[in-house]
């Protein structure tokens, strides 16, 4: 793994904590949905860091 995809990972790592540390406090529905979608792009991004799509080339 590289060290940028590693750097990356880390990053994206600390944002999930840091929304689900956030999802615990007492927010509004409004908050609470832009954070929701927030962690679940950022889960996203980690999938796709961890296990990127294979394109064969010709």
């Amino acid at each position: 793994m590289t060290d940028e995809r590693l750097a990356r990972l880390r990053a994206h790592d600390k944002n999930i904590s840091r929304y689900r540390r956030l999802l615990k406090t007492n927010l509004s529905d409004l908050e609470r949905q832009f954070l929701e979608q927030r962690l679940s792009e950022e889960k996203s991004a980690v999938e796709s860091l961890t296990h990127p799509a294979f394109y064969p080339t010709d």
